[in-house]
């Protein structure tokens, strides 16, 4: 079994959710080799994925508070050799780790700019005085906050065991609910239990009134449950959209199977992303 490539460094919640799908689908890796590969930026998953450096690739598609990654998606949409060929779903559970003794010895908090922004009450009432730092990623401010006691990090418990760091609150997020979705990208899907889902991309064959409709109404026709759906623009003409669409199923089974071949002579793009086993809520907060 090859690597599982994820945006580094390490302590990430792409981290995180790359251990989580080596969990599920049982990795097994050969002694002495580093089941986990970290990347600098996302093309860069799909690149170690592409070359063969990986076996498979974790890329963050979607979050519960701040919605669609459009580079995930601008990247899936220009892929041909790779597909999506599972999903986690991932709790995002924000903590403040920090070798400070106590709170009011608490100079800086370092994260991410999402973080900082998603922990924005917690902050303003217990930290107010604090210089908040955006970084480039919740596992930089952890290392940082390893080494100087007077600084804080906004992530996750999973990167305060990684850098041996103390938790000094949990789930200080203002969205108690907060989660992200990650797209695993690889040639073959692995053999999971059901239910199934399938990610593809549409496009009208002409910008008019109902074109939008005459897409989705086979699906309801058939009773097939749309999951998402997300508009991108084509970068062709202003006002040109694609649609990533989110469904319930396998592509290769019926219903779906015949509304994806219905809308085929009907738009102007169809293109199946991929069919996996749905994330069923197994990945629990770290």
């Amino acid at each position: 079994m090859k690597a599982i490539a994820y945006l580094g460094p390490p302590g990430t919640f792409s981290h995180e959710a790359a251990v989580a799908w080596a969990r599920r689908v049982d990795c097994n890796w050969q002694a002495g080799v580093d089941p986990f590969l970290a990347c600098l930026s996302l093309p860069e998953v799909l690149a170690a994925v592409q070359n063969h450096q990986a076996g498979a690739g974790i890329l963050p598609v979607e979050n519960s508070i701040e919605g669609a990654v459009n580079l995930t998606l601008d990247l899936i949409l220009e892929e041909e050799g790779l597909k999506v060929i599972g999903e986690v779903v991932l709790p995002v559970c924000h903590c403040l780790l920090s070798r400070a003794k106590e709170m009011t010895a608490i100079r800086e908090v370092w994260s991410h700019p999402q973080a900082l922004a998603q922990c924005r009450h917690y902050l303003a009432a217990y930290l107010p005085g604090a210089k908040l730092k955006a970084v480039t990623s919740t596992a930089e401010a952890a290392r940082e906050a390893r080494q100087r006691p007077e600084l804080a990090a906004i992530a996750s418990a999973f990167a305060a065991r990684l850098y041996q760091l103390p938790v000094l609150a949990s789930c200080i997020q203002d969205y108690q609910d907060n989660k992200t979705r990650f797209w695993v990208l690889g040639r073959e899907a692995p053999s999971l239990p059901g239910p199934y889902k399938t990610s593809l991309v549409v496009a009208a064959l002409a910008n008019r009134p109902g074109s939008l409709y005459a897409i989705l109404k086979d699906f309801a026709e058939a009773g097939i449950n749309l999951t998402r759906i997300e508009s991108r623009p084509t970068k062709k003409e202003l006002g040109e959209y694609l649609f990533f669409i989110d469904c319930e199923g396998e592509a290769t089974g019926s219903p779906l199977k015949e509304v994806l071949a219905g809308l085929k002579a009907r738009t102007g793009l169809l293109k199946i992303l991929g069919s996996y086993s749905q994330d069923r809520g197994e990945t629990a907060c770290s």
